[in-house]
């Protein structure tokens, strides 16, 4: 049987979500901006769905806008507060997922002034460091609260108290923590905040964007008034009642699923930590109960990876979005690793269906592979 350790890049659709799936898919088909009855029991699908991801993070519902996923809610944020503020300055961690990275890019090849974070060879964020890119006027500042190749976990909470003594919003892409960790919106202190459904055994192709009502911003898709006119487009309503669902059962499921993951990976640790051949990224770090990130002296990520898939072993050399482009972890790169040691990182990730049984293959595969 294979083993799937690949659960950042996307989790299995829970068998509960398909079923409250399901009846959107072959059943009532009205479009849920109509005003009849068909539109109406969309609607109020949907409307389920808002309150159901809002308690997963504790926030009203009119605080969701759903989006067609974490990439989308990411280029809502930056884009959309960029477009709206008269301060044409961005302040982005360099170790974001490239959903954040690229479009904060593209906006500085369209004139905007963008500053990239320092980070320490772990990835954290310093304090100090914020505190002096917020020196000078920013219209916002984006850093992701779990990093999805590393798992570290930045201390939102004191970076929000900075930005907000600074006057400067905060967003914080959450995709890779929530229903990992407890997350809060109000908690961590930020202003906009970005889930997807297929991170927490929902389905592929839906998000949301968290947002705090005093925040300025604007739509970045035209053509309607959908999601009270941040998103434009007839919502799907069977992926938004899934996600719905995937959200109420992270939260009720939330402890179990933790302790799981962290007996695993606590496993995990104590295997890795007997391989010398073994580099472990942002070691020592608080990071995500489910997820490591190491390198194998003497192997390439990809051929590793292509190894293991070969032994039936399912893992990623990093972000999903960018396999195969042969080029090193940018997450790495911006954390100071040797670029030869970087292009060895492979990512183990966590999910519900895996097993003590199956890390212990895991290790025994390493060792045979170690040079």
């Amino acid at each position: 049987m294979p083993i799937y350790l690949d659960n950042n890049a996307t989790t299995q659709l829970d068998a509960r979500v398909l079923e409250a799936m399901t009846p959107w898919l072959s059943g009532p088909f009205g479009n849920p901006s109509s005003v009849h009855r068909f539109g109406r029991l969309a609607r109020g699908a949907i409307d389920t769905a808002r309150q159901q991801v809002a308690t997963l993070v504790g926030v009203s519902p009119d605080q969701i806008t759903f989006t067609s996923g974490g990439t989308e809610a990411n280029n809502i944020a930056l884009q959309g507060v960029l477009s709206a503020s008269p301060v044409k300055r961005l302040v982005v961690s360099p170790t974001d997922h490239p959903c954040v990275v690229e479009p904060a890019e593209m906006l500085a090849e369209r004139g905007a002034e963008v500053d990239w974070l320092p980070v320490t060879n772990h990835g954290v964020v310093s304090a100090a460091d914020f505190a002096a890119s917020l020196s000078k006027p920013a219209a916002l500042v984006s850093i992701m609260l779990a990093n999805n190749e590393t798992g570290l976990i930045q201390d939102i909470p004191t970076l929000a108290a900075i930005a907000r003594e600074s006057g400067v919003p905060l967003h914080c892409d959450a995709v890779q923590a929530a229903g990992k960790i407890p997350v809060s919106f109000s908690e961590l202190g930020v202003q906009l905040m970005s889930l997807s459904a297929h991170k927490i055994y929902g389905p592929k192709g839906v998000g949301a964007l968290v947002l705090d009502k005093a925040v300025d911003i604007k739509p970045i898709v035209q053509g309607g008034g959908q999601e009270r006119g941040l998103r434009a487009g007839t919502e799907n309503v069977a992926a938004i009642a899934g996600f719905g669902a995937a959200a109420e059962l992270a939260l009720a499921e939330l402890e179990e699923r933790r302790a799981a993951s962290q007996a695993l990976i606590d496993q995990l640790d104590t295997g890795l930590a007997t391989m010398p051949q073994i580099t472990v990224f942002a070691d020592g770090e608080t990071r995500l109960p489910n997820t490591r990130q190491f390198a194998l002296a003497g192997w390439e990520g990809e051929a590793l990876l292509m190894e293991l898939d070969r032994r039936g072993i399912a893992v990623s050399s990093g972000s999903a979005c960018h396999s195969g482009t042969g080029e090193p972890s940018h997450v790495l790169m911006a954390m100071g690793i040797d670029r030869d040691v970087a292009y060895g990182a492979i990512r183990v990730s966590l999910g519900v269906h895996n097993t003590s049984a199956e890390i212990d293959t895991l290790l025994q595969t390493l060792q045979e592979l170690a040079r």
